[in-house]
């Protein structure tokens, strides 16, 4: 393992992975509708091609991609493989903790209009208070076409009780009550069935009939930046986990074809479970490498063969030793920002590293002179999961899961190490060759 002194050491490639486009890929991606979006423009202008699902695969594309809502699935699959040629395959997810406007969201109090909405995830509630917030998601219209739509204005906010009625509030702690407390203000006046929807036809430019449903969510206006005193940080909405598919998607477009399929699986619904037809515990990973390997003229034999070798990387943000909380962490594991990549542990299979994926990951780190650290949590305080347990039980493929340090995961605006996210795409480029 290198040591974190190592970091002001490194040259060469990571010049290619800059923070302005993290930045960039951070600030258009307010959903996981828009992730997707974003990441198929890059994905176009590097020459990937766009196929449909509902399209026959027959002829495909050496670099290609499919989406579907707020999941991407990417390959490269160089001519002249055999059909059992093993998989390396990035995993990782575009949906954060966040607050989802509901079906039917006009209410409000005591003369306040407000919005209702359902917290989606594990949020840090305190976190959303007192910020300006705007409005992301997709549109489905009576003609059954969807249609993005963002609002990047201080449109809606969840204001706190002032510390006069609430005297003690720093003493005993902020309680939340996520049904009453979490309900975001966006104007004054009386309330009436169908405002939001006729402002929202307003921001699509379509008429409130043409409106079927919708999946909206808030998003904090604060854009990127870099923070501390020669700027080693960066604090950001989203990092959990769009760091890490910015990550994947640089490293697979500036990879060289090998001798192995390069994959990468963008994920929805991680942060609820990864149950749904867009999630990692969905089928839809396994139809495209089906698909994949039907083009290519695959047999079940070599279905089975490619699957044998194959490995997968697990792509989701790893705690950081927090300073004011140094006793939450397991000792000697204790990773810092910009010390390099997370190998995340868990016996219990929380993560679905082993020692022969663990071995993979931070040999693919060597060859790429990055960094690297071990987080393992605390026996009395579990950790949480990732789509690396989900997709390994799913299709049989070893799998190492690994991230970027940071602090304030589940926040509506997070912090990580400057340098960490160039040496995770690095890494993954070694990991894919």
């Amino acid at each position: 393992m290198r040591a974190p002194g190592a970091v002001e050491r490194q040259t060469g490639p990571m010049a290619s992975f800059e923070l302005s486009s993290l930045f960039e890929f951070l600030a258009g991606s307010p959903s996981p509708y828009h992730a997707v979006a974003t990441a198929a423009a890059r994905l176009d202008a590097a020459g990937f091609s766009a196929i449909d699902e509902t399209e026959a695969w027959t002829e495909l594309p050496e670099t290609g991609y499919t989406t579907r809502g707020g999941a991407l699935i990417a390959w490269r699959r160089p001519d002249g493989l055999p059909p059992h040629a093993p998989l390396r395959i990035i995993g990782a997810h575009t949906d954060s903790p966040n607050l989802r406007i509901k079906p039917h969201p006009d209410t409000g109090n005591a003369g306040w209009r407000q919005l209702a909405v359902e917290v989606y995830g594990g949020a840090l509630s305190n976190s959303w208070l007192d910020r300006d917030l705007g409005l992301s998601g997709r549109l489905v219209l009576a003609d059954g076409s969807v249609r993005l739509v963002r609002a990047d204005r201080p449109l809606a906010r969840v204001a706190q009780l002032a510390i006069h009625l609430d005297r003690d509030v720093n003493e005993r702690g902020l309680v939340l009550d996520k049904q009453v407390h979490l309900t975001p203000i966006w104007g004054l006046g009386q309330v009436r069935a169908g405002q939001f929807g006729n402002w929202l036809a307003g921001l699509a430019g379509v008429a409130d009939a043409e409106i079927a449903a919708w999946n909206l969510m808030f998003h904090d206006l604060t854009p990127p930046s870099r923070l501390g005193v020669v700027g080693e940080l960066v604090a950001s909405a989203l990092l959990d986990n769009l760091c890490s598919c910015w990550c994947a998607i640089e490293a697979l477009t500036n990879a060289t074809a090998g001798d192995a399929i390069h994959v990468v699986a963008l994920f929805d619904h991680e942060e609820v479970g990864s149950d749904s037809t867009t999630g990692a515990g969905g089928p839809m990973l396994e139809h495209v490498l089906t698909r994949l390997a039907g083009a290519a003229g695959a047999t079940a034999d070599d279905w089975a063969r490619s699957m044998a070798t194959s490995v997968c990387l697990s792509a989701d943000m790893a705690h950081a030793v927090h300073p004011n909380y140094p006793e939450r962490h397991e000792p000697e594991h204790r990773p810092l920002p910009n010390a390099g990549p997370v190998l995340k542990v868990n016996s219990n299979q929380r993560y679905a590293t082993d020692a022969v994926t663990a071995t993979v990951f931070t040999q693919a780190c060597e060859r790429a002179n990055v960094p690297w650290q071990v987080f393992v949590s605390r026996n009395n305080m579990p950790c949480g999961s990732t789509i690396g347990p989900v997709t390994a039980t799913r299709l049989g493929i070893p799998t190492v899961d690994v991230g970027c340090a940071q602090l304030s995961m589940h926040s509506a605006r997070e912090l990580c190490g400057a340098q960490d996210p160039a040496f995770m795409a690095r890494a993954m480029v070694a990991f894919l060759r």
